[in-house]
């Protein structure tokens, strides 16, 4: 795939923007900002929700996370754990409670081999990493480890992640830096196929086409959404990551983080104005 620099998101055209009809997330760095989910960011969801727009984070946080991302935010699905499941609200009569239900993607593996790989290769980190810390968040993490490279500890520095990247994927294990981990997993499966395999499901009735969809992220585990995707949008954050994505998102915003999430918003919602 060729290597461009993308436009900035002001340059967008309201008549190609028109036709997007659901948005596709990340949320550390992306929605949230230096840790934190400001107001305006989260209304921003709301926002797009109240507009029509479907709306679906697709995260490498926990299952514990997206159990309740599900249920208290305005969103249609959440997928967890960079593709491993989706977790939605099913049933929205009067006469019927509204449940959380879960669809988990193929993984091509057992179980038990999975987690027996992925507990051995934890234990080969420790030992040749003796500094590594796993995310303060694994506790609640069914298919993913993650590795905190400056979430709750002192920011490593680049060439000790990349060790740490290839000494990963050199034990035949996914590995992807986010703005905050190393995620870590085995298994046939990314950010990109839990999302097509919930869109291709029966729980996804009713949700626009792949190509009626956009998506946002700011770092390297969102590159293979960056070359699905027609359209993605970039925070401008996710510069200082350009040199090393070969899949590049279409545009950036002029802002970071969450603020750069409601500069998108603020547009998407414009065009279905004009």
């Amino acid at each position: 795939m060729p290597r461009f620099m993308p436009d900035p998101f002001e340059k967008a055209q309201l008549t190609e923007l028109r036709s997007i009809q659901g948005v596709c997330l990340d949320i550390d760095d992306t929605l949230s900002t230096e840790g934190k989910l400001e107001p305006e960011a989260y209304q921003a969801l709301w926002r797009l929700k109240e507009a029509g727009f479907f709306v679906v984070p697709i995260t490498g946080r926990p299952a514990g996370w997206c159990d309740l991302i599900a249920r208290f935010w305005p969103v249609d699905a959440v997928i967890g754990e960079n593709g491993a499941f989706t977790f939605f609200l099913k049933g929205a009569s009067s006469s019927r409670k509204v449940s959380r239900q879960r669809l988990d993607t193929p993984k091509g593996h057992s179980d038990f081999e999975l987690h027996e790989r992925l507990g051995r290769l934890r234990s080969e980190i420790q030992a040749q990493f003796p500094k590594a810390q796993v995310a303060s968040d694994q506790a609640y993490r069914e298919w993913d480890l993650a590795i905190d490279i400056c979430e709750d500890v002192e920011p490593w520095h680049p060439e000790a992640v990349q060790r740490l990247l290839d000494f990963c994927r050199g034990a035949g294990a996914h590995a992807k830096l986010s703005s905050i981990h190393v995620n870590i997993w085995f298994g046939d499966y990314d950010k990109k196929k839990g999302f097509e395999f919930w869109l291709s499901s029966a729980e996804a009735q009713g949700a626009p086409a792949a190509d009626r969809w956009l998506y946002v992220g700011d770092s390297p585990n969102d590159e293979p959404l960056f070359a699905s995707f027609q359209r993605s949008v970039g925070v401008a954050n996710v510069k200082k990551y350009l040199d090393q994505l070969q899949a590049r998102p279409t545009w950036i915003t002029s802002q970071a983080c969450g603020g750069g999430f409601v500069e998108m918003t603020d547009r998407l919602i414009q065009s279905r104005q004009s």
